[in-house]
């Protein structure tokens, strides 16, 4: 009988999107408010996002804005990091928020960082790597 072979395929998952996280001390309407303010977003507010373990059931669930910036074809998510004591993104529990910027190749994170630095509701804000936090793989957006 002839031997079969076997094929493994693994797939990486790309992580499509710039990833900042912001500290604040504000409610997220009013941050989104300031940010809306100071850098001419239109965050709105939008269903929250879910975290759901393999059986489906839902583990958290985080508020979350979006715009939809049709001039520089890209998308901004804005979701609060930590509610009822879970985490978006748990390899990070100081930073309240992040905002992600999905299929952006025209908004520069540098000067974006910077902006968000001089919005008043803005503690701090930082640049992060999704590919160097194992939870961002679990992100999905639309």
């Amino acid at each position: 009988m002839a031997k079969r072979k076997k094929h493994i395929l693994s797939l990486e998952p790309e992580l499509d999107f710039d990833m900042v996280g912001i500290c604040s001390h504000h409610s997220d309407y009013r941050l989104a408010w300031s940010i809306n303010n100071s850098l001419g977003l239109h965050l709105c507010k939008c269903d929250d996002y879910l975290i759901t373990d393999k059986k489906g059931d839902v583990r958290s669930s985080h508020s979350m804005y979006e715009f939809e910036d049709d001039t520089n074809r890209l998308n901004y998510y804005m979701i609060k990091n930590k509610c009822q004591g879970q985490y978006l993104i748990h390899e990070k529990p100081t930073i309240d928020f992040f905002l992600f910027l999905c299929d952006n190749n025209a908004i520069e994170v540098s000067q974006l960082l910077a902006n968000l630095k001089s919005v008043s509701s803005v503690l701090a804000a930082y640049d992060f790597d999704p590919e160097e936090i194992p939870s961002a793989e679990n992100l999905v957006f639309n």
